[in-house]
């Protein structure tokens, strides 16, 4: 591509704004005038501001004349110098956002008698399509036209099934090569879009039950291809999505392994790591490289690196839709995590190449952002990447019968799109799960806009990633050395308490972060930052491993015994480590895979933890809906040197059991006795260790002398 060159530089910044830069050694001392060239009207340009700024000398000028887009004029200074008016920050306004809304389909519509072709591309002037057909070798350019509100289509006659295809777009007399930003299918490694028949793609859908209510699920975190990619993880499709078809599956001992060991382990819901095309795997070899999917290519094509066959456009959406099927028979339901806060490399996005500055923030002084901190923000604020975002949300709802979504940084976006996305998920099932990482994180958004946990009351259908939940429990994620009241803290007993009642407005003292339980994501342990295992091996290195893993079931029955949403990291359930590496998103598999020998390891702890899940489902007052049932049936009873117990009280109607006692101990003690609510006979349910197979019966009081749980309860 050659480069332009320009006697001096002008740019659009607002619909009557021109921004003019004229180099010093371009730039003449005397009066200084601009006129724009429009069709054959010669405008002049009225200057309301002359600065110098560095090797340059900044003219604003203003114009009272309506300008068209789609078209290119030219600006002129009194010397007859000349240059192009470049499209400038005039797309980050307002005004643009509102003219050049479209509320339309975009995308591919195929039939086998015509294509229709349509982009949003308000700032080119001339747009064309490239198609390639992989049969015959054949190339052809045709062009598309310019429709109301800066769309731009073509109908394509004869059938294109098959056909390679990507725009060619012509800004400020550039000409730049992108994908469409809506293909639903792309070739190998996402280097082109496909045109496909996605009729031909529909499967049979499988019907799970109805969630009733968010705190009824139980979140189990899993990466496609640790799931399966282990030696002895007992299914052939290692790392691809239909290693979730393989059932009965086990390891050389017999042990189960993959989708059936889930769905016997109890949780409700399984969250994929991103599956949309994604940088950072060769497609061609697959197993070269690893990455967690945090590096979105193709928002609305599945990732070919788990197919079967990464070159056929059709096999990685047949075979992502029969994992997902396989899940759903199963009972469970699949929530999709979804990156809509950045791009993989912003300059090489379609966004960036289709509409050059629109797609994403930038700052005071016109440089993108970089909250994500992977060098770029998507604007989510403004009207198109809205309607992207809901548009993408939907295709995965409407083709994919996904149960919900997880959205990564979802502090970057803003709290409108967040409740749209809500409202249109709404409309396929209204028990699917909307969630995310709410940080607050440094992007040019006003505060009060943020989609973040401190305006989480402004998203009552969205639940937040609890990281107070996690630091208290399990100790701050960026001290390593810092031990939460799962690692033996008793100082943060406190801290715990407000995590238990699903950090709500309790009393006066936890005071809460969320209006409802229904709010809260309960963890210890995701993808990000070190497993609980790892993290324990920092501070309590020394431990004996006996007293490890009873910090680590206690932390498991603190996730899973509160009131709000419990949420498991794969292989949490038997002491996951990454052999130490806190940020493992492109670690070998040997680093990342979930280890089945583990799973036999410790398969007595997979039962406990098993047991802790089943017991949960079985208890409605485990998991109330509502801040005022929580306020009304829960109570503390001691707080204190390590101990936590609280009693559910008040329970007829609500649950079969008309209380339930959990005690929870952080710290090896000779005998501790805790006096019973009354003097009337409890049944223990469970121990630290285990869960009680005949009925313990207890009375006046009950003796704590380990570190775990204990579970009581009067019928």
């Amino acid at each position: 591509m050659l480069k332009i060159r320009r006697p001096f530089d002008a740019y659009l910044d607002e619909f009557n704004l021109i921004t003019i830069l004229i180099p010093k050694q371009n730039h003449h001392s005397y009066h200084q005038k601009f006129y724009l060239f429009k069709e054959k009207e010669k405008i002049v340009l009225n200057i309301i501001e002359h600065l110098i700024i560095d090797k340059y000398v900044k003219y604003i000028c203003r114009f009272n004349e309506d300008i068209g887009f789609g078209k290119t004029y030219y600006i002129e200074d009194v010397t007859g110098m000349k240059t192009d008016l470049q499209i400038g920050a005039v797309i980050r306004t307002a005004l643009f956002d509102e003219s050049f809304y479209y509320a339309g389909d975009l995308g591919v519509d195929y039939s086998s008698k015509r294509t229709k072709l349509t982009l949003w591309a308000p700032t080119a002037t001339e747009v064309k399509v490239k198609l390639f057909s992989p049969h015959t070798g054949m190339e052809e350019i045709q062009p598309l036209h310019r429709q109301e509100r800066g769309v731009w289509s073509a109908t394509l006659a004869g059938d294109y099934e098959h056909y390679y295809y990507s725009y060619l777009i012509c800004i400020n007399l550039k000409w730049r090569e992108a994908v469409d930003p809506y293909a639903t299918a792309v070739s190998l490694n996402g280097e082109l879009g496909v045109i496909i028949d996605i009729g031909k793609t529909e499967t049979e859908r499988v019907i799970t039950s109805e969630l009733q209510k968010p705190t009824d699920a139980i979140i189990y975190e899993l990466h496609i291809r640790d799931f399966s990619i282990h030696p002895d993880s007992g299914m052939a499709y290692k790392g691809k999505y239909l290693a979730f078809t393989e059932l009965e599956s086990t390891t050389h001992h017999s042990f189960s392994t993959g989708l059936s060991y889930i769905k016997d382990l109890g949780v409700t819901h399984i969250e994929l790591l991103p599956f949309n095309d994604f940088e950072g795997v060769d497609e061609t070899r697959p197993d070269v490289n690893y990455n967690w999917g945090y590096n979105p290519l193709h928002f609305n094509a599945p990732e070919g690196s788990y197919s079967t066959s990464p070159s056929d456009p059709y096999k990685r959406i047949f075979e992502l839709k029969e994992a997902i099927n396989a899940i759903h028979k199963q009972g469970l339901k699949v929530i999709m995590d979804a990156v809509y806060n950045h791009v993989f490399i912003r300059e090489q996005s379609s966004f960036e190449k289709i509409v050059p500055g629109y797609y994403f923030r930038h700052d005071t002084i016109g440089l993108p952002s970089n909250g994500t901190g992977v060098g770029n923000d998507i604007a989510s604020e403004r009207l198109m990447v809205r309607k992207f975002i809901i548009d993408s949300v939907k295709y995965w709802m409407r083709n994919f019968d996904v149960d919900g979504f997880r959205f990564d940084l979802m502090g970057i976006l803003d709290v409108e799109t967040m409740n749209q996305v809500r409202h249109e998920v709404d409309k396929f099932k209204k028990d699917a799960l909307v969630f995310g990482e709410g940080w607050d994180l440094q992007t040019p958004l006003p505060y009060q806009q943020k989609a973040t946990i401190a305006n989480s009351k402004k998203m009552p259908g969205i639940a937040f990633f609890n990281d107070m939940f996690r630091d208290n429990i399990k100790g701050s994620t960026f001290e390593p050395y810092d031990r939460g009241f799962a690692l033996g803290n008793h100082h943060k007993t406190h801290e715990a308490k407000q995590s238990i009642v699903g950090s709500i407005p309790f009393n006066h003292e936890l005071k809460g972060m969320f209006q409802e339980p229904s709010q809260t994501i309960n963890y210890v342990e995701s993808h990000d930052n070190h497993t609980f295992w790892d993290k324990m091996n920092i501070p309590l290195k020394h431990e004996a491993d006996t007293v490890k893993r009873k910090w680590q079931r206690l932390a498991a029955s603190m996730v899973i015994l509160s009131q709000g949403i419990p949420f498991l990291h794969a292989g949490q359930e038997f002491f996951r480590t990454k052999q130490g590496i806190e940020n493992s998103y492109r670690s070998p598999d040997h680093i990342n895979q979930l280890d089945w020998h583990r799973r036999e390891k410790y398969n007595e702890d997979v039962e406990y933890v098993k047991k802790l899940i089943s017991f949960r489902k079985s208890h409605p007052a485990l998991r109330l809906p509502k801040t005022e049932l929580v306020k009304k049936h829960l109570a503390f009873l001691i707080a204190q040197d390590g101990i936590i117990s609280y009693l559910l009280h008040s329970l007829e109607g609500i649950d079969t059991y008309k209380q339930i006692l959990v005690v929870h101990n952080n710290r090896l003690r000779d005998p501790f006795p805790i006096n019973l609510p009354d003097q009337e006979e409890w049944i223990l349910k469970a121990a630290p260790a285990s869960f009680t197979k005949e009925e313990i019966r207890v009375s006046g009081k009950i003796i704590i002398d380990d570190i775990g749980t204990n579970i009581l309860f009067k019928i």
